[in-house]
């Protein structure tokens, strides 16, 4: 068993000080969670990785929630899940008419290279994924672990307790409805 392993069945036995202890273990691979996130946001985000992983490291050891973690990728899933809720609520508070949701923003730094098409709108995601979930909760979170926790397909078949053919077969599957659904969508 390894240290995170144990520090989160001391968080779910409810030891309050266990939540200290699994930070500086997580902190590096959550940030680094985090910039691969942000990078795929459309330029001028004001989100920075480490708010995001503060955010998100929060919502995992609010002790009110009880966390059920089974082991390390357990709690990745969870902290990319966590991720995913907070870039929507972002997307959605910038989208609302009082934060200037009707205003295009226009960059001013020529350095700054434009999102491609190659990077779907967060909330468009989002609804896809929530329709995923009713319908194949195992490949939306098969996309959660891949997308948002950025696992590599041996990590997030690991994960999800099922073999790498598998995963890769659920994989292949998943991108091509992702892909039909957001074109549908926009």
């Amino acid at each position: 068993m390894t240290d995170v392993t144990q520090i989160l069945s001391k968080i779910e036995q409810g030891d309050p000080l266990a939540a200290e202890q699994l930070l500086p273990l997580v902190y590096d691979d959550l940030r680094r969670l985090a910039a691969s996130e942000l990078k795929r946001e459309s330029a001028g985000h004001t989100l920075q990785p480490t708010a995001l992983v503060h955010e998100a490291y929060l919502r995992l050891v609010d002790q009110r929630a009880e966390p059920q973690w089974n082991h390390r990728g357990h709690f990745y899933a969870a902290a990319a899940t966590a991720m995913r809720r907070i870039l929507v609520e972002s997307a959605r508070r910038k989208r609302t008419l009082k934060r200037g949701g009707d205003r295009e923003r226009v960059l001013i730094d020529g350095d700054q290279v434009p999102a491609t098409e190659a990077n779907p709108d967060i909330l468009a995601l989002d609804e896809a994924l929530s329709r995923l979930e009713d319908e194949r909760p195992d490949l939306a979170q098969l996309v959660s672990l891949r997308y948002f926790a950025g696992l590599t397909m041996e990590q997030a078949a690991k994960a999800l307790d099922v073999s790498l053919r598998t995963a890769e077969r659920n994989w292949t599957y998943v991108r091509a409805w992702l892909l039909e659904v957001l074109q549908e969508q926009s």
